[in-house]
C-alpha cells in the first residue's frame, strides 16, 4: 500500500503528462480502474489461489516439473521460479496481442487514454480468469512451490504499478534500467495507440524477453505518445460497465 500511496503522490507532485483537467476526472478514471481490479482481486482469491496452491504442493511432493527435475531448491529455485514465471507471462501477454480471441479480452486494458498508476489494475475478468487456469497448469510443470508464486506475484505487481505510473526518470537512468527490467518508459511506448508501439514491449519485469525474441522498441519522442486505442475514447465504453462489455462488442 505505501508503494502505491509513493506513485501516486509521484506523478501528482511531479506528472509525465497532463492527463486530467479536475482532480475529480482524475478519481472517476481511478476508481473504474480500482473498482475492476478489486472485481479480479475478489474472484482470484476465492477461485484459483487454492488450486495453485494445491497444485504446487503435489508438484513437490511428486518432484514434478522443471525445477525439481534440475535438482535446485533454496533461492537458486526462486530465482528461476521467477525466469521462467516471467518468460511465461511474456508469451501470455505477446498471445493476448496476437490471438483475436484474447485480444478482445485485453484490449480493456489498452483501451485507458489516460495511463496512470490505477491503469495497473485495469484488466477484464475474463482475461484474469484465462489465465488463472492455465496457471493450474504451469505451476506444476514449472515445479513451483507456492511460495514462489506469491514472491513472483508480488515482484509481479509493484513493477506493474510503477510501469503504469504517470511518471518519467531521468534519461540516463533510463537507459541504465532499460537494459535489464522494464521501465514506465518502454511500458508507455506499448500503451501508444499506434499499432507498432502496442505490438513491442510485452515484458513485464525483465526486458530482455523484448530484446531475446525481437519485439523490443523504443520511440524518439516520448511526450508525442497518445496512449488508449482508436475508436473506444467514449465514455459510455470507459464506465465499469463499459469495460465488462468490450469483448462483447465489435
Amino acid at each position: 500500500m505505501s508503494w502505491l500511496l509513493g506513485l501516486l503522490l509521484w506523478e501528482t507532485v511531479a506528472p509525465y503528462f497532463r492527463l486530467f483537467l479536475t482532480a475529480r476526472a482524475r478519481c472517476q478514471h481511478g476508481l473504474r480502474n480500482v473498482g475492476l481490479g478489486a472485481l479480479n482481486a475478489v474472484v482470484v482469491a476465492l477461485l484459483f489461489v487454492w488450486a495453485w496452491k494445491a497444485v504446487a504442493a503435489v508438484a513437490t511432493q511428486h518432484q514434478f516439473g522443471i525445477l525439481n527435475w534440475l535438482g535446485l531448491t533454496g533461492w537458486p529455485a526462486a530465482l528461476g521460479a521467477v525466469l521462467l514465471f516471467d518468460c511465461w507471462t511474456y508469451w501470455w501477454h505477446r498471445a493476448a496481442h496476437e490471438l483475436p480471441g484474447l485480444w478482445r479480452f485485453h484490449r480493456v486494458h489498452h483501451s485507458d487514454a489516460q495511463m496512470d498508476v490505477t491503469t495497473a489494475n485495469r484488466f477484464h475478468l475474463g482475461e484474469i480468469g484465462l489465465s488463472s487456469v492455465l496457471r493450474i497448469a504451469v505451476i506444476p510443470l514449472a515445479g513451483f512451490q507456492f511460495w514462489h508464486v506469491v514472491l513472483y506475484e508480488t515482484l509481479l505487481q509493484a513493477c506493474v504499478q510503477w510501469q503504469h505510473a504517470n511518471v518519467g526518470l531521468p534519461p540516463a537512468l533510463e537507459r541504465a534500467l532499460r537494459g535489464l527490467i522494464v521501465t514506465p518508459g518502454l511500458h508507455k511506448i506499448h500503451h501508444s495507440r499506434e499499432p507498432a508501439d502496442t505490438d513491442s514491449n510485452y515484458a513485464s519485469l525483465l526486458s530482455v524477453w523484448d530484446r531475446l525474441f525481437g519485439s523490443f522498441r523504443l520511440r524518439p519522442r516520448m511526450t508525442e505518445i497518445r496512449f488508449g486505442l482508436t475508436g473506444m475514447d467514449a465514455d459510455s465504453k470507459q464506465s465499469i460497465r463499459g469495460m465488462i462489455e468490450t469483448p462483447f462488442r465489435d
